[in-house]
């Protein structure tokens, strides 16, 4: 392989990762829940394999491997999700997402998140130009269990809920102007956030947990179950909303 930076190297392997569970889901082998479990376990074998060969000194955390301390002595750590959104990757839907992270001394620095169902690579290292906000701003939630604080605040700025399947998925559509807000509090790890973090921040969005601390990673305890991703311009409010629901 020719040699690479992390950037390069987080968005290749997005992207390979990315044409290996469509073909898998192509090959008509698996459906539903075994879909998933078969996409989950490849994904994981190509990427953990390909991060030791490349990248053999820094640590490493997946949602599919299991975890060791090895990780935290060290100062950059890649954090992946296989499979973002495993239910929507068995259901043959389009909202589920590869992320390939890094965190260098606690701080999501580096990510490329792929949508391979709609054959996009959204990177940090390659930022596009944000869209024109909506007027009435959007707020992405979970399509089965959107987050109450969500609903709240949603309903207190006269917005409109999008259902939406994956983290990244929902991530990326703040990146790619299709809403405005992305407000979560019902339960995540640093693999859901670390990528569409790293490329949310590349992107100007504003990044942190659901009362305005930073998101940290490569911790002991990987549980980070909120995070607000959303338009620089409305963080405050929104914040500030958050905060007055308690």
């Amino acid at each position: 392989m020719k040699a690479m930076n992390d950037s390069q190297l987080a968005a290749h392997l997005a992207q390979i990762t990315g044409r290996i569970l469509l073909d898998v889901r192509a090959s008509g082998m698996f459906t539903g829940k075994a879909l998933g479990k078969a996409g989950d376990q490849t994904a994981n074998q190509f990427l953990i394999h390909a991060l030791i060969a490349q990248r053999a000194d820094d640590g490493l955390l997946s949602e599919e491997s299991k975890d060791t301390d090895a990780r935290l002595s060290k100062s950059r750590a890649w954090i992946i999700d296989p499979v973002d959104g495993t239910r929507e990757y068995g259901e043959e839907r389009e909202d589920w997402a590869v992320h390939v992270g890094m965190a260098v001394d606690g701080v999501a620095d580096i990510g490329a998140v792929a949508l391979p169902g709609r054959d996009m690579v959204l990177r940090s290292d390659q930022p596009r130009e944000l869209p024109e906000a909506a007027k009435t701003p959007r707020f992405v939630v979970s399509r089965t269990r959107p987050a109450k604080e969500a609903q709240a605040v949603c309903a207190a700025m006269n917005g409109e809920l999008v259902g939406m399947g994956s983290a990244g998925a929902k991530a990326m559509a703040i990146v790619l102007g299709e809403a405005e807000v992305y407000l979560h509090s019902g339960g995540q790890y640093e693999w859901d956030s670390c990528a569409p973090v790293a490329v949310a921040r590349a992107h100007g969005l504003h990044c942190s947990r659901i009362d305005g601390s930073p998101l940290l990673y490569n911790q002991a305890d990987t549980y980070l179950p909120d995070l607000l991703i959303c338009r620089a311009e409305l963080a405050d409010e929104v914040l500030g909303l958050v905060a007055g629901l308690t």
